[in-house]
């Protein structure tokens, strides 16, 4: 009897013994993952805070067209009062 039951309880030790080892090795797998999206969280937000500034500090190229479009008018309006002053 004590044979048959030390038999039973064998299985269950080595069920036991292989979840834990499954566990532990998912873990070992999980955490460096979790770093590593921690790790890229931390750079993104550094990004979007930099990108953030870009916007801002580049705002005033949209106007640009219309400064070169004043530009020709001027250098226009230029060339005019030289042809007139026979220049």
């Amino acid at each position: 009897m004590l044979a048959l039951l030390a038999e039973s309880n064998t299985g269950w030790v080595v069920g036991y013994v292989i979840g834990i080892v499954v566990v532990l090795v998912v873990v070992a797998l999980v955490v460096p993952i979790l770093l590593l999206a921690r790790s890229i969280g931390g750079q993104a937000q550094r990004i979007n805070t930099g990108l953030s500034a870009a916007v801002t500090n580049t705002a005033a190229l949209a106007e640009l067209h219309t400064t070169i479009e004043s530009a020709e008018v001027i250098a226009a309006g230029l060339t005019r009062g030289r042809t007139k002053l026979g220049g």
